[in-house]
């Protein structure tokens, strides 16, 4: 099982975008508005992995988990991450978790910064399992109720 970070020579965005959609599927018609991730093209995943710091887990050829992170100003956000659901609760989310805190180390960001839906509690007692905090919750365009809420995790002082 290898972690390795995107680069140009990686050219699997057709699986990559396949792993994702697979990963959020069971959102569908539990939250609203729907998952970001339906927007997600092939083309748009390799600007996506151009402009931010992509990971993936894979096994010989399979993809079986990613991340994306970003450097802010103050932490390190993460985002899309995505584990093949043939293989959840074996701690992959926890190795590309250990990738993003050692980027936040490279660049100094003591925080990483998640978004999660309020529908999705199971998330959330996953991401405070993982040392995360509710940081506060907001509201997508048009929505006057919360429907994300914004989770951080301190990872020194």
């Amino acid at each position: 099982m290898e972690t390795r970070r995107l680069d140009q020579s990686f050219d699997r965005y057709e699986e990559l975008l396949a792993l994702i959609l697979t990963s959020f599927a069971y959102m569908d018609g539990r939250i609203d508005p729907p998952s970001s991730a339906h927007a997600l093209t092939v083309e748009s995943l390799r600007r996506k992995s151009n402009d931010e710091i992509g990971f993936v887990i894979a096994v010989g050829r399979e993809l079986l988990g990613c991340v994306f992170v970003k450097p802010e100003p103050d932490c390190l956000y993460i985002g899309k991450l995505a584990i093949d659901p043939a293989h959840q609760g074996k701690g992959l989310g926890l190795r590309l978790l250990a990738a993003a805190e050692e980027t936040a180390g490279h660049f100094g960001l003591p925080v990483l910064r998640l978004q999660t839906r309020i529908e999705l509690t199971e998330n959330h007692a996953t991401f405070a399992a993982w040392g995360f905090v509710e940081t506060s919750r907001s509201a997508h365009p048009g929505f006057t109720r919360p429907t994300s809420i914004e989770m951080r995790k301190l990872l020194w002082t």
